[in-house]
């Protein structure tokens, strides 16, 4: 079991890392980003998703976001997420349009 976790772990980090490698964005540029996220929680997977979408926009931005819930230097839009049981709980993939302040 716990090498699963870990594995699902790698493989969100990965798929966020393909998905759309971070890159540096100018004031007002938007973009649309995708990712996917497992957990055992509906909602666990949803925020592996946001995880994902903002570690491939900006890592500074992802930390900022785990540290206070906001992201300052990015207007982080709806997410639209598509969701199903599986994996190891539930599994999610989203997406969201997300600009440069």
């Amino acid at each position: 079991m716990r090498t699963n976790i870990r594995r699902s772990a790698m493989t969100v980090v990965a798929a966020g890392l393909l998905i759309g490698s971070g890159f540096a964005a100018s004031a007002g540029e938007c973009f649309v980003k995708a990712g996917q996220g497992t957990a055992g929680t509906l909602d666990g997977a949803k925020f592996q998703v946001d995880e994902v979408l903002l570690q491939s926009t900006d890592w500074g931005a992802w930390a900022e976001w785990m540290a206070s819930g906001k992201t300052s230097g990015y207007d982080f839009g709806k997410r639209q997420y598509k969701c199903k049981e599986g994996g190891l709980g539930y599994e999610c993939t989203g997406q969201a349009k997300i600009c440069k302040k």
